[in-house]
């Protein structure tokens, strides 16, 4: 059975606090610098063009501290973006040929086994096989290379 499932961003309020200036994960500003292009937003779910300002801060998806609340850098678009409709579609962000998929259960920590490089193109189909297993409540995508935060997929 193929299951739907969403792409979630950063929710906006969030953004739009960081945007203000409000601490990140650490307490500390966001980061204002100038792209070089090619980073990915991590509300909007696209990449920050060339010329384009943006925040680098200390990101934590999770509601609380506990043991497996990874925290770790992310980009934002310094001005106003649009927040990625929670749809099917790969967010426009995912450019690197593979991920880190892993699934987390209702306590919000990592369900061992879950985990895995995926190639970028079957990342939806490693998130339907997931979903089959009753402990997993939501997943990560996250960098293969530096397991930094993209976004989060829920299952509809």
């Amino acid at each position: 059975m193929t299951r739907s499932i969403r792409f979630i961003a950063m929710p906006s309020d969030l953004a739009s606090a960081y945007r203000a200036g409000a601490p990140d994960a650490y307490g500390l500003a966001p980061e204002r610098r100038v792209s070089p292009g090619g980073y990915p937003c991590r509300h909007c779910l696209n990449e920050i063009g060339a010329g384009e300002d943006y925040l680098t801060l200390a990101y934590r998806p999770f509601p609380a501290l506990q043991p497996y609340a990874e925290t770790g850098p992310i980009f934002l678009h310094a001005e106003a973006c649009d927040r990625f409709s929670a749809v099917e579609t790969l967010p426009p962000m995912l450019t690197s040929p593979d991920y880190i998929v892993r699934g987390y259960g209702e306590d919000d920590r990592i369900v061992y086994g879950s985990g895995g490089v995926i190639a970028t193109e079957a990342i939806r189909g490693r998130a339907d096989m997931l979903f089959s297993a009753p402990e997993i409540a939501y997943l990560h995508v996250r960098s293969a290379r530096n397991n930094c935060y993209q976004c989060r997929i829920d299952a509809c």
